[in-house]
């Protein structure tokens, strides 16, 4: 299945992304794609994209992901609304959950 979605490039801490179709299967990182199709600069707000290569892979069967899907309709390329993006919370250390469970508990007097 293709994909719309972002190719992290630019340094640490000064991220670019560019927008490509790719299979699913690829890595977002450095995976083989199909067509770059935008630019998005998210320190400088810049946005380039290619509208009409958009759509035709759109028509093609092509899925945006959530993210790009949200960019995408904020740009008025695609109708529709906003996707709510849930990102994963960050795992509690370790360390802090065992000296709570090995508390012994409390007596009351």
């Amino acid at each position: 299945m293709l994909m719309i979605r972002l190719f992290r490039t630019g340094k640490k801490n000064q991220p670019s992304f560019k927008i490509v179709v790719t299979e699913k299967t690829n890595s977002s990182t450095r995976g083989r794609s199909t067509e770059e199709v935008g630019f998005y600069n998210p320190i400088t707000k810049e946005k380039v994209f290619r509208k009409e290569r958009i759509i035709h892979w759109i028509n093609k069967g092509a899925q945006p992901s959530d993210t790009v899907y949200n960019i995408l309709v904020g740009e008025k390329i695609i109708e529709g609304k906003k996707k709510a993006v849930i990102l994963p919370k960050k795992a509690e250390p370790a360390g802090d959950k065992t000296k709570i469970a090995g508390a012994a508990p409390v007596a009351k007097a």
